[in-house]
């Protein structure tokens, strides 16, 4: 049985009502798929600032209406109180993915990424303490790691942030903990590393790396790679990180609640890389790509140089095992980019 399937298994009989937030982005998205397969109740809170409905109308087409009826929707602002509280009532957990992410958007515009979130996720936690939820399962960030140079990453050694958008991360992480302490609010923080897969817009100025590149390669246009390509990173496929945010809700191990954990596939690719495995891929299909060659260019402000996660901490506490690596969630998800690509 796969682990997504075991922590689950205690909901099969008796399912549990569930609130996602950012559920029409992409790892919201991905969330809301599994569970509703999973014939489990879906409350979704977005207001579509990067997520999109076109997200949500795949999820409905691939679980088909009689699950998607398991669904209700609500559009609303994790900045505004009332539609926490709303999006709270009657929920067993909290799978809060709602945020603006980027460190490039957060250094251009900080006092947005700040309000939501920080004030956007002190906003869920008072909501979901005033429920009564069972637990409330969060979004953090490798980015809280900072300047630290040490590889891998252990939970307990940060740096000092290099962006806005990791100051709000670690602060995220700072409320949790006291929200546990002095209100006794159960929560576990993922320290999500580098996520990709299905539903990952390939568009816009803050898209992630994987997608952005596919776009690039197969509509011919320039490849900007920050630096000299050697820049590593822990690519963690989408699948892996569903299966820790359900691990983290379902896990009745004590020792598990309130912490944070690495949720990567703990290895390490560097950019260069990441290239050779998407043309080895893509020019299966396109023959243009065996003369590809991307373009160097200054590093980017914010960065960290490398990255890789010590996920010895998440095996342990909440049994999460990876079960795809760069090269297989390539692979796999690479159908879905292709066809998400078609018309643009």
């Amino acid at each position: 049985m796969k682990p997504t399937q075991t922590s689950l298994a205690r909901f099969v009989d008796k399912p549990a009502t569930w609130l996602i937030t950012g559920v029409a982005g992409f790892i919201g998205s991905n969330l809301l798929e599994t569970l509703l397969d999973h014939d489990q109740l879906i409350i979704g809170l977005d207001n579509f600032a990067t997520g999109h409905q076109h997200n949500l109308e795949q999820v409905r087409n691939i679980v088909g209406e009689k699950k998607w009826d398991n669904f209700k929707f609500i559009n609303g602002d994790i900045r505004d109180l009332a539609a926490c509280r709303q999006a709270c009532a009657g929920v067993d957990f909290v799978l809060h993915q709602a945020a603006l992410g980027s460190v490039p958007r957060s250094l251009e515009d900080p006092i947005n990424t700040n309000t939501a979130n920080i004030d956007g996720f002190l906003n869920m936690l008072v909501a979901a303490h005033d429920a009564k939820v069972k637990r409330f399962v969060y979004a953090a960030s490798s980015s809280t790691y900072g300047d630290h140079p040490g590889l891998p990453k252990v939970e307990d050694q940060i740096g000092k942030p290099l962006s806005p958008y990791a100051v709000t991360k670690y602060v995220n992480e700072l409320y949790a903990d006291m929200f546990a302490r002095c209100y006794g609010l159960e929560s576990i923080g993922l320290r999500y590393f580098n996520v990709f897969g299905p539903r990952q817009d390939p568009d816009g100025a803050y898209a992630a790396v994987i997608p952005k590149w596919i776009a690039a390669m197969v509509r011919d246009e320039e490849v900007y790679v920050n630096g000299d390509g050697e820049t590593s990173r822990d690519f963690c496929y989408i699948k892996n990180v569903v299966q820790a945010n359900l691990q983290a809700a379902a896990t009745e191990n004590v020792c598990a609640i309130n912490q944070v954990y690495n949720i990567a596939a703990g290895d390490r690719t560097t950019l260069n890389q990441l290239l050779g495995y998407l043309r080895e891929n893509l020019v299966l299909h396109f023959k243009k790509l065996e003369s590809f060659k991307p373009i160097y260019r200054d590093f980017r402000s914010g960065d960290v140089r490398h990255s890789l996660a010590d996920i010895s901490k998440a095996q342990a506490l909440l049994g999460y095992a990876p079960t795809y690596h760069v090269r297989e969630g390539l692979t796999e998800a690479l159908d879905w980019y292709l066809e998400s690509l078609k018309g643009t």
